[in-house]
C-alpha cells in the first residue's frame, strides 16, 4: 500500500508511527466511543490500513516507533491472526465496527481503553507487556483462551456482553469473557466490571491478585464466573460484587484471602457457591447478603472461615471440609444448626471439624457443646431400641460432657433416701451386733456399688423401703456405669 491511497485521517497516522506519536481525532477528551458509526471521513481509518502499517512500516533509526491513536473510526477487519507485532498498539475511545482478529499474535503492549467493539479474538495472544480494556464497551465475546500475558491483564469498568441475551446453561454455552488456561504474569484487575453472560477461567494461572471489586456478573441459572482449578499467587479479591448465577471455584489454589465481603450471591435452587476441592488461606463472606442458592464447600481446605453463620442458606454442603480457624467467634449453639442442614444428613467428621475449632480458639465449653450434640445426632440415626442407652448416659451424664448431671442425680437421690430411711428405719439383722443406723451412709451404702460403710449388710428394709432399696441400687449401678463410659469417651477425645 502506498501512502498516496491513504486519506488524510490515514496519513496522518502513518506519519506519526515511526515517533509513537499519539493521532487524536477527539473534538472533546470527554466523547463516547459509542456515538462512533456517526462519525465522518474525517476520522475513519481502515483496518487493513492499520494492518499494513504495523507489519511494514519503516521505522526511524533512534526513535521507537508504535500505534497510538484517539477517537478514530474503524472499518473493516483490523486481521492481525498469526502476526509479529514489535510495537505498542493503543487504540484508544475508538470505535470498531468489526470484531479484530488477533489470533496466535505477538504482541508487546494491546490497550483498546474506552474503545467500543463488537467482539475480540485473541486467543493464544503473547504479549510481552501488559492488555488494556479498560472502560471498554464490548457486545459480544471476549476470547482470551490460552493467552500469554507478561504482565498485568486491566478490565477496570469494563461491559462485556449483551444485557439479556439469550444463553444456554450447559458446557456449549456463549461465554461472554473467556479467559480459559490464560497465564498472566502479575494481576488481572477487573473492579467494576460488569459481564452478561459467563466469565470463564478455568484452569487460568495469575501470579499475581486476581481484583474483581463491585463487579456485575449476569448469567441467572447457569455460571456467572466459571474458575475451575484457577491458580492465584495470592488474593482473589470480589468485594460487592453481585453475582446473578453460579459462582464455581472447584479445585481452585489461592493461598491468601478469597475475600467476598458483602456479596451478593443469587442462584435460587441450585448453587451459588461452589467451592469445592479447593485449597484457600482465608474465606471470608463478611457483611454479605444471606445466600440465595446453596453453598457447597465440600472437601475444601482452608485456614481461615470467616462465614457469619447468618449469610449462609438452609441448605449447604460440608462433606470433608477442613478448616483451622473460624470466625467471628459465636456460640456453639449458633452454630449447630449449620450442620443439621447438610445435604448429606449426619456427617460425623463435620461435627469434628467443628469441635477443633473451638479448642483451637480454646473455647473447651463450646467443643464439649459440639460433642455432645454430634452424639445426639448419631443417637438419632440408630434403630428405636438402640436409643436407650444412648437417652440414658445423655440424661445423666451428657455422654460424659456434663459430669455434674451425675453429682445432680446422687445428691437428689441421697435425699429421698435418708428422708425415707430416717421415718421409718429398717429392721437390724442381728439386733445385738448391728451399728447404729444413719439413714445418709445407708442410702449412700445402697447408691455406691465399690464404698461400703457397713450399714446396708446390717439392716434389712422391708415393704415398701424394699423396693425403694432396690431402685436405688439400680440407679447406682447405671449412674456408674454411664459415668465410667462417659468419662472414658471424654478423655478418649483428648
Amino acid at each position: 500500500m502506498e501512502i498516496t491511497d491513504l486519506t488524510p485521517a490515514e496519513r496522518r497516522i502513518w506519519q506519526a508511527f515511526p515517533y509513537d506519536e499519539g493521532v487524536d481525532f477527539r473534538e472533546d477528551p470527554d466523547e463516547d466511543a459509542a456515538d462512533g458509526a456517526a462519525w465522518g471521513a474525517d476520522r475513519t481509518v481502515r483496518a487493513e490500513v492499520l494492518r499494513t502499517l504495523l507489519l511494514t512500516a519503516p521505522t526511524r533509526e533512534g526513535a521507537a516507533a508504535g500505534l497510538t491513536l484517539y477517537g478514530a473510526r474503524i472499518t473493516g477487519t483490523l486481521r492481525l491472526k498469526y502476526a509479529a507485532i514489535d510495537h505498542p498498539v493503543r487504540l484508544r475511545t475508538c470505535h470498531f465496527e468489526e470484531e479484530p482478529d488477533l489470533y496466535g499474535a505477538r504482541m508487546r503492549v494491546l490497550a483498546l481503553t474506552d474503545s467500543v467493539l463488537p467482539g475480540l479474538e485473541a486467543s493464544n495472544l503473547d504479549l510481552e507487556v501488559y492488555l488494556r480494556l479498560s472502560c471498554a464497551r464490548i457486545r459480544g465475546q471476549v476470547r482470551l483462551s490460552g493467552a500469554r500475558i507478561g504482565g498485568g491483564v486491566f478490565l477496570n469498568d469494563a461491559v462485556i456482553g449483551t444485557p439479556g441475551a439469550p444463553v444456554r446453561h450447559d458446557e456449549s454455552q456463549p461465554t461472554s469473557l473467556l479467559l480459559n488456561h490464560t497465564t498472566v504474569g502479575t494481576d488481572i484487575r477487573a473492579k467494576r466490571l460488569t459481564v452478561h453472560g459467563r466469565l470463564l477461567l478455568n484452569g487460568t494461572t495469575v501470579a499475581g491478585r486476581v481484583l474483581l471489586d463491585s463487579g456485575t456478573f449476569s448469567n441467572p441459572g447457569g455460571s456467572a464466573i466459571h474458575a475451575e482449578t484457577l491458580s492465584v499467587g495470592t488474593d482473589l479479591s470480589a468485594k460487592d460484587i453481585r453475582a446473578d448465577g453460579r459462582i464455581d471455584l472447584k479445585g481452585a489454589r489461592i493461598p491468601g484471602q478469597l475475600d467476598l465481603h458483602r456479596a451478593t450471591l443469587a442462584n435460587p435452587g441450585d448453587q451459588a457457591l461452589r467451592i469445592s476441592s479447593a485449597d484457600v488461606g482465608e474465606l471470608w463472606l463478611r457483611g454479605a447478603r444471606p445466600v440465595r442458592g446453596i453453598v457447597n464447600l465440600r472437601r475444601s481446605q482452608l485456614d481461615l472461615l470467616h462465614v457469619p453463620t447468618e449469610v449462609l442458606p438452609e441448605e449447604v454442603r460440608l462433606d470433608g471440609l477442613t478448616y483451622r480457624t473460624l470466625a467471628p467467634h459465636r456460640p456453639a449453639e449458633e452454630r449447630l444448626p449449620l450442620l443439621e442442614r447438610d445435604a448429606a444428613g449426619y456427617l460425623p467428621y463435620a461435627y469434628e471439624q467443628l469441635a477443633a475449632a473451638y479448642r483451637t480458639a480454646g473455647d473447651e465449653a463450646g467443643a464439649r457443646t459440639v460433642q455432645l450434640a454430634k452424639l445426639r445426632r448419631h443417637r438419632r440415626t440408630l434403630p428405636r431400641y438402640a436409643r436407650i442407652w444412648g437417652i440414658l448416659q445423655d440424661a445423666t451424664v451428657g455422654y460424659g460432657f456434663r459430669p455434674m448431671r451425675a453429682a445432680g442425680w446422687l445428691v437428689a437421690l441421697l435425699l429421698v433416701g435418708s428422708v425415707a430411711f430416717a421415718v421409718h428405719h429398717p429392721v437390724p439383722l442381728k439386733a445385738d451386733e448391728a451399728p447404729q443406723f444413719n439413714p445418709v451412709f445407708y442410702t449412700l451404702d445402697l447408691l455406691l456399688p465399690i464404698i461400703g460403710f457397713g450399714q446396708e449388710s446390717a439392716f434389712a428394709p422391708a415393704g415398701w423401703q424394699q423396693w425403694l432399696s432396690y431402685l436405688l441400687i439400680v440407679t447406682g449401678w447405671t449412674l456408674a456405669t454411664t459415668i465410667a463410659a462417659g468419662i472414658t469417651r471424654s478423655l478418649s477425645r483428648q
